[in-house]
């Protein structure tokens, strides 16, 4: 059954597909709810909320990033690490939703291109990525870095070679954008009246 045909509530991971003909066969749907409800058990049960939330921040960083930074920052990591693929990166649509004022009721603003992808480390962790645009060789990238965050051999490493380095030029490219919007305040003031 397809994703968007279910009435199941699934609170940590919430994704509409849209699964196209030309894109994913119903087979192909069911694997998509199979891993997300197995996303959403084994957050549940196997992982702190610490955790949780740095792998949240984690992803959040490589969805920001570039191709060019991904790959240096697995290069300085572990160039040679073996994985295979569970799901080679593919190009699908999601739906976007929206509440007028935050609260109102859903309703579906269109649909945007996503790239997915899924591989599975030697050691065993298992590393997802799903982000905006058709960038195939990022996707498989992004998921190779989410699966090396995962193994304690390499976490510290990657988030210092690929996460901080994001971080720093998100950073400097926020503090470059305000700079440049103080340059054009405009301060607006009222004279006041003699007859008040």
């Amino acid at each position: 059954m397809p994703l968007s045909a279910t009435n199941k509530a699934q609170p940590q991971l919430e994704l509409s597909f849209i699964c196209h003909e030309a894109w994913l066969k119903a087979a192909q749907c069911e694997m998509i709810e199979e891993v997300l409800s197995n996303m959403n058990a084994r957050q549940t049960q196997d992982q702190s909320e610490p955790k949780v939330s740095g792998r949240q921040a984690f992803m959040a960083v490589l969805a920001a990033a570039t191709l060019y930074e991904i790959k240096r920052g697995i290069d300085a990591t572990a160039p040679d690490m073996g994985f295979s693929e569970l799901r080679k990166p593919e190009v699908g649509l999601v739906m976007l939703r929206g509440r007028t004022g935050g609260n109102g009721p859903a309703f579906n603003i269109g649909e945007a291109t996503v790239v997915r992808a899924s591989l599975r480390l030697s050691s065993g962790e298992t590393g997802f990525s799903c982000m905006l645009g058709r960038d195939l060789e990022k996707a498989r990238l992004a998921a190779l870095a989410d699966a090396l965050w995962q193994n304690p051999r390499f976490a510290a490493r990657i988030d210092a070679e690929l996460a901080a380095k994001v971080r720093a030029r998100l950073d400097m490219e926020a503090k470059t954008k305000a700079a440049e919007t103080a340059a054009t305040k405009v301060n607006f003031f009222t004279l006041v009246r003699g007859e008040d």
